[in-house]
């Protein structure tokens, strides 16, 4: 019951972050800096419920099979999104199955290494999301144009957001997103691991 509790509570907290990622208002704010912060919490949530799927089953090919079911329940999402009177084709389409299967063969490679499964499957993951969702969001409608097409509401004080630091701190967002990602999956992915071990 556990487990499967476990693997709920991942997948709907996933489709919260992805939503969040396909919130116009914050790309207009924040533009690159949001593509980052989202991408790299994509890629934990990813790594962290695949591997605790992976190990607990022990089957090359599960933690393509929890990507699945993260995809399932975003696609229900968009269409509740939709229905709020967003546009449809805003909200990013899940590029978690890739990375997925980059764990899964990091697993079947190694035949069945937990270590291995740790720090390549951790990399693997990391590196690799940012750049699907990079060719992901060129397949979609820009978000900056999309937030110019629609009224954005009012917002509160505390959430007026400041200058827009673009292309100051960093030039490619897709090489800090993978860079900081692969450092942080490979600790995602043992914390997965040892969730098997209580």
């Amino acid at each position: 019951c556990t487990h499967y509790l476990f693997i709920v509570v991942v997948a709907v907290n996933s489709t919260l972050l992805t939503i969040n990622a396909g919130d116009y208002i914050f790309y207009t704010d924040w533009a690159w800096t949001s593509y980052v912060v989202f991408s790299i919490s994509q890629t934990l949530m990813l790594v962290v419920g695949a591997t605790y799927y992976l190990t607990f089953t022990g089957v090359p090919g599960t933690a393509t099979y929890y990507a699945l079911i993260m995809t399932v329940y975003t696609w229900i999402a968009k269409g509740a999104w939709f229905a709020l009177g967003y546009p449809y084709d805003f909200i990013a389409t899940p590029v978690w199955l890739p990375s997925a299967m980059l764990i899964d063969l990091a697993y079947w490679a190694t035949k069945k290494n937990k270590h291995s499964l740790i720090l390549f499957g951790g990399v693997l993951c990391g590196m690799s999301l940012p750049l699907f969702n990079m060719v992901n969001l060129i397949t979609v409608a820009d978000p900056l144009e999309t937030a110019f097409k629609y009224p954005r509401p009012t917002l509160p004080p505390y959430m007026t957001p400041i200058e827009p630091q673009v292309g100051k701190f960093y030039n490619s967002p897709v090489a800090l997103g993978a860079g900081a990602g692969a450092v942080l999956s490979v600790t995602f992915a043992a914390l997965g691991c040892k969730l098997n071990t209580w």
